[in-house]
């Protein structure tokens, strides 16, 4: 299957690529479309642009609602999450000695997003430490709902974490959070695509995610979801041609017709609209490929693979395999220079996949696509083992 699947994708054959969370890949099919989009805006864009963009907007929005278990009244679509969350965090009103509580899992991107918004109100970031390794929901929930204070304003979480590659339990934090009156906002950048959502029936405040990633639209395609009872505290990064004046008015109306929390966001001069134009390309290539079977079998990938390095390095797993992201796995591996190791497994296997430090731990963050074959599990493992001396580290524990 991986081999047929590799065929349609635009990944380089000299590479090896592990690293589909960071970015993503976009198969041929559907990069076609987003081909298609751009040479037709080209083709006319004042009419494009300026005459049949809000109609053509629309579409995706409603697909992708269908998909993700609200209405397209709901979400709006964006460039990335970060942006979405930016649009977040920048509108609430916050002020000295407000609390953000949030963990230590974080994407560091929006840890800065926090302390920026932290700086401009007076706000404080409060984090707690999930302990791991992460085992039970009540472990997480409890560590969460502990951290609530009387001062706590916003529950930020991550829905998968991008550096530990977990899939936190967030629905009874988030229930927990709206009973307390607090502001719930969840970073999904890892989450469309991946596992599946039912935003309306989760109930956070915010959630953002991205469409590029797990889901395989264009690069520059995400999505801001906004329980409607609170759309109207955001307000847009950019004025544009999208806001009015009587936006924040009871039933006001936007500019083009749409609710406010959608033409403010969506409306905000020329840009490429054709990544999420193209979304609607990407659900349909999910479909017609089956993906729920290509997703379960990179899934017993990717579990496969941590075993088995796990059985080298003599390292536990930070989480039960439920807790952790279908089709990604942080791997710990053995104390060792990150940037180094990261660069050996490039220059010398074209082995392209992220290796860090987070907090003390060392470890390699496998993703596994529909693209990726047990061949390049197994080249992984050869080069982890050859790398960092696993065989004679192995040898030296059972002797």
């Amino acid at each position: 299957m991986s081999e047929n699947l590799a065929r349609q994708f635009l990944i380089r054959e000299d590479v090896v690529f592990l690293n589909h969370g960071s970015f993503g890949a976009c198969p041929r099919p559907v990069f076609a479309k987003y081909q298609e989009w751009q040479l037709e805006l080209e083709g006319q864009p004042v009419e494009f642009l300026g005459r049949r963009l809000t109609d053509l907007l629309r579409e995706p929005r409603i697909a992708l609602a269908a998909e993700l278990g609200t209405t397209q009244d709901n979400i709006v679509g964006l460039t990335n999450a970060t942006t979405g969350l930016n649009i977040v965090a920048q509108s609430l009103d916050l002020k000295p000695g407000d609390q953000i509580l949030t963990t230590d899992h974080e994407y560091s991107a929006l840890e800065k997003t926090w302390a920026y918004v932290c700086r401009k109100t007076g706000a404080e970031i409060v984090v707690v430490k999930v302990p791991l390794p992460l085992l039970t929901e009540a472990q997480f929930t409890d560590t969460i709902i502990t951290g609530m204070t009387d001062r706590t304003k916003v529950l930020f979480l991550s829905h998968i974490t991008s550096p530990t590659a977990l899939l936190f339990p967030i629905e009874r934090s988030i229930a927990e959070a709206r009973k307390r009156g607090i502001w719930s906002v969840i970073d999904g950048a890892h989450t469309p695509g991946h596992i599946k959502l039912d935003l309306d029936a989760l109930g956070a405040d915010f959630y953002a995610g991205n469409c590029h990633k797990w889901m395989m639209s264009p690069k520059g395609s995400a999505f801001l979801h906004a329980r409607p009872e609170v759309q109207g505290l955001l307000n847009p990064l950019v004025i544009s041609h999208g806001w009015t004046a009587e936006s924040k008015q009871p039933g006001a109306r936007g500019a083009f017709g749409n609710s406010p929390f959608i033409d403010e966001i969506e409306i905000q001069g020329t840009r490429d609209p054709a990544p999420w134009l193209t979304v609607t390309a990407a659900l349909d290539y999910r479909r017609d490929n089956d993906w729920d079977s290509v997703q379960a079998h990179c899934q017993a990938l990717a579990q496969d693979t941590a075993r088995r390095l796990g059985e080298l390095t003599g390292l536990a797993p930070i989480s039960a395999p439920e807790f952790c992201a279908p089709q990604m796995v942080a791997m710990p591996i053995p104390d060792c220079d990150t940037d180094q190791l990261k660069l050996d497994l490039y220059d010398k296997y074209s082995i392209e996949i992220p290796v860090f430090k987070w907090q003390d731990t060392c470890i390699c963050r496998l993703s596994v696509q529909g693209y990726n074959s047990k061949p390049q599990m197994d080249l992984l493992l050869e080069a982890l083992t050859d790398l960092l001396g696993l065989n004679a580290a192995a040898n030296r524990r059972t002797a």
